[in-house]
């Protein structure tokens, strides 16, 4: 079959080769609508598809951008980059997503498979394993984006929710329907900087209520470890009457650990997730959560990045806080 090009279209529609190219990039200012009607019949009769890869070498940029996500079983990360995506299919761009599983080696692996495959962006839920390799990014002057976790010493706008303020909130509530031995589950490692800064909030929020933030009652632990140490956790002399979750993952197995334990909740144990799982008011009873505008942050990682690849100041070294929202159900009052 004989490849169509943009000579074929221009004879077709009786105009110039130029014309022609206008009219594909967008460009419609000085083109008549006529003009427009028949360069689009001549395209569509045709069937011509632009040769992205020419058009790319052209202009040296491919329209295409990368995202690299920590873990995409979060349900934060799904609805980032569905957002990050709307926002790219408005503006033309592709986006290739790359999952590092929270995986420094096969994070690397994806940062230099996205620069080979010429992207003209990067958007990252970074680990703190390629620091160099992301400062070698940023003296080159290439666009780069971190969501939900920022590298100390490295001026890259970040977008992220305010961890401290999630925290507080769910201590607050706690304490305001009178729980007192309030205790915060976490994945490990606790120094990526979501778990890091929500612990800082717990521990200054029981502070500010005049109670011991107590190391043993922030439970720590590898997601598959994690029913190990809640049985730890609840078996202490003076076990929790309350239990914070401090993402989804870790909720969802605080929610297996009372089902297998047949806990009432909140009568044996109040809980609140930050993170609003998409059951949360399906479960019985509903659960109180810790919403963050992931779609919020999403969009504006997108809008930033472009900014970056169509060389608009965007200000490095900015990390945009975005507000939790506190949704009370039932779990977390006294029953």
């Amino acid at each position: 079959m004989k490849t169509v090009t943009i000579i074929d279209v221009a004879k077709r529609a009786g105009v110039s080769k130029s014309t022609v190219s206008q009219y594909l990039n967008g460009r419609y200012e000085y083109m008549g609508a006529d003009t427009r009607e028949r360069i689009k019949q001549a395209v569509e009769e045709l069937g011509y598809r632009p040769n992205t890869i020419a058009r790319s070498l052209k202009k040296k940029k491919t329209k295409t951008i990368g995202v690299i996500l920590a873990n995409i079983l979060y349900s934060f990360s799904t609805k980032v980059i569905r957002a990050i995506e709307d926002v790219c299919n408005r503006e033309g761009y592709q986006v290739i997503i790359c999952n590092a599983d929270d995986n420094p080696s096969k994070e690397k692996w994806y940062i230099e498979m996205l620069l080979a495959k010429q992207v003209d962006g990067i958007i990252a839920i970074p680990t703190k394993s390629n620091i160099d390799l992301y400062r070698k990014l940023k003296e080159r002057n290439y666009p780069l984006v971190f969501v939900d976790r920022y590298i100390d010493g490295l001026d890259i706008s970040t977008m992220m929710l305010h961890n401290e303020k999630a925290a507080k909130m769910c201590v607050d509530e706690l304490t305001d329907n009178g729980y007192e031995r309030i205790a915060m589950l976490t994945m490990e490692p606790i120094s990526i900087t979501p778990r890091f800064e929500r612990i800082q909030g717990y521990k200054k929020a029981l502070e500010d209520k005049g109670l011991k933030a107590t190391e043993d009652y922030i439970a720590s632990a590898p997601l598959k470890e994690m029913q190990t140490r809640l049985k730890e956790l609840m078996a202490l002399k003076q076990p929790p009457q309350a239990i914070i979750a401090i993402n989804d993952l870790s909720f969802m197995q605080l929610l297996t650990f009372v089902k297998e334990n047949k806990l009432e909740v909140p009568g044996d144990l109040a809980i609140i997730g930050i993170d609003d799982i998409s059951f949360a008011d399906l479960f019985d009873p509903p659960l109180t959560t810790i919403a963050q505008p992931a779609f919020d942050i999403g969009r504006e990682a997108a809008a930033a990045l472009i900014q970056k690849i169509n060389n608009r100041y965007v200000m490095d070294a900015d990390i945009r806080r975005f507000e939790p929202r506190l949704i009370r159900r039932a779990s977390s009052t006294k029953s």
